[in-house]
């Protein structure tokens, strides 16, 4: 089913409206928290995630709490047997973090639809010359954001460098000298039909508010204090 977008105000554009549900696996005799995205169709994604990650169709995406001992080498694997376990057919987006995801947060600017989960125990600058350790803190930032229109491979590609932006920004009004964490992952989806928008920039419609509902989401999940999952 497909709604008219009233924030567009073009008659074209569209919007598929889906809700992450939150939902929980065992796992070494504990029951951990997960978010799952079930979408009502087949959309466009780009995403760095480990598994599902690149340009492509895909049909779901995960997000799943792991214990901050975590150390498997092979994320993939992981997330794609989670999925089976879920009942998740086709391709899809994988994602983990040490945060609670019970702890995400959703933000909205227009038709623009983000949802976050904030881990900065260990923010970094990208370019700072120096050795990243490890840390026993929730230090993650995973953020999936949906736009209503069909995007051109490049506004997909422009779509993540303008969330990252927004997410720099949060973090330095946040108090943070950092732009992220080492880990972060960006998930963007779109409708696979109907007119593609070129651009995905923050002076382009679905850019800017991307941008807006990113900055929102992270600046509020970074302002909560967080505890990670496996110490709760």
């Amino acid at each position: 089913m497909c709604w008219a977008d009233p924030g567009c105000h073009l008659p074209y554009r569209r919007r598929v409206p889906f809700k992450p549900i939150l939902t929980a696996r065992p796992e070494d005799g504990e029951s951990i928290p997960l978010l799952v995205w079930r979408l009502p169709a087949p959309m466009r994604a780009i995403s760095s995630a480990p598994l599902g990650g690149g340009i492509g169709q895909r049909e779901w995406v995960i997000n799943a709490t792991v214990p901050m001992s975590y150390a498997r080498d092979d994320p993939h694997a992981h997330l794609s047997a989670l999925a089976r376990g879920l009942g998740l057919d086709g391709p899809g987006v994988g994602l983990l973090t040490g945060v609670d995801v019970t702890q995400r947060v959703a933000a909205v600017d227009g038709a623009a639809e983000v949802w976050a989960t904030v881990g900065l125990g260990a923010p970094i600058l990208a370019a700072a010359e120096r050795e990243i350790p490890r840390q026993p803190t929730p230090g993650t930032i995973n953020i999936v954001a949906f736009a209503p229109v069909r995007l051109r491979d490049a506004a997909l590609v422009n779509a993540v460098a303008t969330i990252t932006e927004a997410k720099a920004q949060a973090l330095w009004e946040l108090g943070l000298a950092a732009t992220g964490t080492a880990t972060d992952a960006v998930t963007v989806l779109c409708p696979t039909d109907g007119p593609a928008e070129p651009y995905g920039g923050p002076l382009s419609p679905w850019g800017a508010r991307l941008a807006r509902a990113a900055h929102r989401a992270v600046r509020e999940g970074g302002s909560r204090p967080k505890i990670p999952w496996s110490e709760r």
